[in-house]
């Protein structure tokens, strides 16, 4: 090892449950250091999450993670989640090993011998990390008091002891019952894991702070772990991990559809992605909904068909629900349609899975509002592309030629029928090819993220008004970069103001004085840094 390294700050978040703020906490206190000039990473060993992302080397991570990097300032890389599952059915998962997919594996396969395997990868991209940054914000999962999971754990304590990182274990304290889940969880961790706990933060408060103070009295003196932190419930647009969150997409403030634009999602059951559209939830004069049942469709503005884990199973879906045929006459009463990714193989005559590679389905009908047909194969296309806007007619007219960006995951390759024009342009990896189709009022792409392309965006609510006779009322937003560190900084300064930072900091060793500097980075190459598998 390098004599001029000192040491990394580590610091672990972990939680009494899954859902009470882990991931925003650590990107949080990414943003934090960061403000402070420190070199920082996020990590967590293993992530269960539908929102994924392709990092510039065509890697696949968890979007959490993602988020964390940007809010650190760095480049998002797949060491950062070594371990991505993506659940594809009720007892299984697609598998994704530093970035590369090796197929779905029920469960029960995957938590024991499988899992076990699993662990070299993990330590592996951590002691990467650690060498390369100042500074390490590790996340865990779900809980570490989960007894029937500890044996296989390769994400919570586990990382913890590896890394000798202290540990800050969060209760969400809105649910009710956060004492007795702190309590508990420190009752059923090993005395070892226990002792790696240095302190505890009640996230999502709502009251007045000096009624809870009993209560943080009582949890000192119980445990002898000290509260770190209150935090309060706040909303604050950081993008979310798990599908959990859609079940809060409707508590944005009302406001009369006569004021907003009625954007319709699709809630598939293995909905995917959905990120896709917060810069669409980010506008004032927009309101996204999203839907599972036919009663509640109605005759929006616009309906999106977002991307899927499982096509084929949530194509089958709309067909039985009854969905497939709504859509199908709003798209014949010219109502505007968009498919991303899986959406867009829904959109076409047909989807064809001969080898079985998504599901036990082998072909299901497709809506056939799109001259197409798509045909899955073994081996996913992960990329980020770049490139040009083709298409010239409707909303796409005021940006013909405009920079398009965004990122692709998908396993099925679309055919269209002679003749047809395609969206884009694009270029990824030195190849360049065309991506997208259009017909009437419908347009579909393979490209997650389209909707973060700032003038294209703005072209397609300003055509969305104009369809209902009107001039758009905002005329301009902020930019989603500019949207994004914005959110990133507010956080940062709520989190400053309800965390005693100098206990955090003690906690991680970082003394009163010390600088970015002084934490000295080790330089020496990390051989497993780019390894395929």
């Amino acid at each position: 090892m390098s004599s001029n390294r000192k040491f990394t700050a580590k610091l672990m978040i972990q939680g009494t449950s899954s859902s009470v703020g882990k991931s925003v906490l650590a990107a949080a206190f990414c943003r934090i250091f960061y403000q402070e000039g420190y070199k920082v990473s996020p990590f967590k060993a293993q992530n269960m999450a539908l929102n994924s992302f392709v990092t510039a080397s065509g890697g696949e991570m968890g979007r959490a993670q993602v988020v964390q990097a940007q809010a650190a300032g760095v480049e998002p890389e797949v060491r950062m989640n070594p371990i991505l599952l993506k659940p594809s059915g009720p007892t299984g998962s697609q598998v994704v090993i530093m970035g590369k997919s090796q197929g779905n594996v029920t469960a029960l396969r995957y938590h024991g011998e499988y899992q076990r395997m699993t662990w070299p990868f993990v330590t592996e991209a951590l002691h990467g990390l650690l060498n390369d940054h100042e500074i390490v914000i590790i996340e865990g999962a779900g809980s570490p008091a989960e007894v029937n999971l500890k044996s296989n754990d390769i994400v919570n304590m586990r990382v913890a002891l590896e890394a000798n990182s202290p540990v800050l274990l969060v209760a969400d304290i809105d649910r009710g019952g956060a004492l007795a889940s702190v309590v508990g969880t420190l009752e059923l961790v090993e005395p070892e894991e226990r002792a790696m706990i240095k302190g505890i933060i009640f996230n999502k408060f709502r009251g007045e702070i000096k009624l809870l103070q009993p209560a943080l009295d009582f949890i000192e003196e119980r445990t002898g772990i000290p509260v770190v932190g209150v935090v309060p419930y706040f909303k604050i647009r950081i993008p979310d991990e798990d599908s959990v969150a859609l079940n809060e997409a409707d508590e944005k403030p009302s406001v009369s559809l006569a004021e907003q634009l009625d954007i319709a999602v699709i809630r598939f059951p293995y909905i995917s992605n959905f990120t896709d559209f917060d810069a669409l939830q980010d506008e004032p004069d927009v309101a996204v909904r999203y839907v599972t049942e036919l009663s509640n469709l109605g005759k929006p503005d616009l309906l999106i068909l977002p991307g899927s884990k499982n096509t084929l199973a949530d194509l089958r879906f709309l067909h039985e629900s009854g969905l497939g045929t709504q859509i199908q006459m709003l798209s014949e009463e010219k109502v505007p349609l968009i498919g991303v990714c899986g959406g867009y193989q829904m959109m076409g005559r047909s989807v064809k899975d001969p080898l079985h590679t998504e599901s036990e389905l082998e072909e299901v009908l497709g809506l056939g509002i799109l001259p197409m047909v798509t045909e899955f194969y073994p081996q996913k296309h992960t990329v980020q592309s770049k490139g040009t806007i083709l298409a010239d007619r409707d909303f796409f007219g005021a940006c013909t030629g405009d920079t398009v960006v965004g990122y692709e995951i998908h396993m099925g390759r679309s055919t269209m029928d002679e003749g047809q024009t395609p969206l884009f342009n694009l270029t990824s990896n030195g190849v360049t090819y065309t991506d997208g189709l259009q017909a009437g009022n419908a347009y579909g792409t393979y490209l997650h993220g389209i909707f973060d392309n700032d003038r294209l965006r703005t072209a397609l609510l300003m055509w969305l008004w104009e369809r209902r006779g009107q001039r758009r009322p905002v005329e301009a937003t902020l930019s989603q970069a500019a949207l994004r560190e914005s959110a990133f900084n507010e956080l940062a300064d709520l989190v400053r103001q309800s965390v005693d930072l100098e206990r955090v900091r003690a906690i991680m060793g970082l003394g009163a004085d010390t600088k970015p500097s002084d934490l000295a980075s080790f330089n020496e190459p990390n051989e497993g840094k780019d390894r395929v598998i």
